[in-house]
């Protein structure tokens, strides 16, 4: 279990770079696909996202990867993204079957994307502002 300001929750805490337009998209992407409501998110500039940050001993400005916070244990780059995708609705879980690739060629390709992202995706000015709607879901 996580926890968040409401208190407990199961599934994890999403961290993301705030300001990474792919990054959002991402987070736009799974809200609509975890029915469930197993996920939570937070960025990476928030005091929680930077305490996750020292916690996994990354430093503060490690921005090219988001974290998955997940049973007490944080996951970064690909092996994160495969345990979010494990986590939605639909066949997305069936990517899980990644996970078997030897994560060193799955991280180089995530770091490849990742050293890129602004160039190609943009960036905000500032962090994402949640949805109304969707504001309990956002623990910053």
């Amino acid at each position: 279990m996580s926890e968040t300001e409401n208190g407990p929750h199961e599934g994890g805490v999403i961290y993301f770079d705030g300001v990474c337009v792919l990054c959002n998209g991402l987070v736009d992407f799974v809200i609509p696909r975890d029915r469930r409501r197993r996920f939570r998110y937070a960025t990476l500039q928030s005091e929680r996202g930077q305490r996750m940050l020292r916690r996994l001993q990354l430093p503060n400005d490690e921005l090219q990867t988001f974290i998955l916070h997940e049973n007490g244990k944080g996951y970064v780059k690909s092996t994160a993204a495969l345990r979010v995708c494990k986590g939605l609705s639909g066949l997305w879980p069936l990517l899980y079957v990644l996970i078997a690739v030897p994560r060193p060629l799955r991280d180089a390709v995530y770091g490849w994307v990742g050293k890129r992202r602004y160039r190609y995706f943009g960036r905000r000015a500032s962090c994402r502002v949640p949805l109304e709607e969707e504001r309990h879901l956002f623990l910053d």
